[in-house]
């Protein structure tokens, strides 16, 4: 499989980090770079990993893994652009960072692939979305599905589709704690302690999120199975419905996407 350096130790970072070790990635393959020496340490005794400096991961490297912020990706790859060696894959899981800035700012013909990821990946519950750049063959994406893979769940799509992936996924785990908060507060209201509450809304959640991914049935059908005619749920319901929640919730996605393709034209 070669080596792999990732680039930015934070918290993605060291998400994808343990999630290779933990598939049975040998850690001598794998590199990381970390501009603290004691975050740097603390990472390969955990690990087992290499630290190196960017160019020297970048020269080592078959596969480069991103996970900078967005407003430090120029400077990463002014960085290490004349040290990749030839066929070398570069993946890149910074927001707005399109495959095109990546593309103009490497050596000619380097292969690139887009990543949005989303939080759930810290308990090998992610979801990411994967873009091919212009370089990209099947052999580069099988790469990149697999290192992804060690996290939770991957699925390829046009680059287009990547602001509304933004807007659905990467910050879709925000408006599901949202809701979940707003249900707690409900509980505290209607006079339970903070803790049942809290229990009675996460093993809600996570029940009702099973039943969709494990009946397969449309939403619709599931929703309809609770709401009997008159009842307690369809009382809720029809509450929701004259406050415009689904509306609301059409409307912040398209803003999170619009905002979303705001900063990748800014990055282009």
């Amino acid at each position: 499989m070669g080596t792999v350096a990732i680039f930015g130790a934070g918290v993605m970072g060291e998400t994808l980090l343990s999630g290779l070790v933990r598939a049975g990635r040998d850690a001598g393959d794998i590199i990381v770079t970390e501009r603290r020496e004691d975050r740097a340490a603390e990472l390969r005794a955990k690990y087992g990993v290499r630290s190196m400096a960017n160019a020297d991961a970048a020269a080592a490297a078959d596969t480069l893994v991103l996970v900078v912020k967005p407003q430090d990706m120029g400077g990463l790859l002014e960085e290490i652009r004349d040290h990749l060696t030839a066929g070398s894959l570069v993946v890149s899981l910074a927001a707005g960072i399109t495959t095109s800035y990546l593309q103009e700012r490497l050596p000619e013909g380097t292969p690139v692939v887009r990543v949005m990821p989303n939080t759930p990946a810290l308990v090998d519950q992610g979801m990411a979305a994967i873009s091919a750049g212009s370089h990209c063959d099947e052999a580069h994406l099988a790469e990149a599905e697999q290192l992804l893979r060690s996290c939770g769940k991957v699925l390829r799509v046009p680059e287009k589709h990547q602001d509304a992936v933004t807007a659905i996924s990467g910050s879709g785990p925000a408006y599901i704690f949202y809701v979940v908060e707003a249900m707690i507060e409900a509980g505290v209201l209607l006079g339970m302690p903070r803790s049942t509450s809290t229990e009675l809304v996460v093993q809600t959640l996570y029940g009702a999120a099973t039943m969709l991914k494990e009946t397969g049935q449309h939403p619709t059908v599931l929703r309809e199975q609770v709401s009997s005619p008159g009842g307690t749920t369809m009382a809720a319901l029809r509450q929701l419905d004259d406050h415009k929640v689904r509306a609301a919730f059409l409307t912040a996605m398209e803003a999170a996407a619009a905002r979303s393709a705001e900063l990748a034209s800014g990055n282009d």
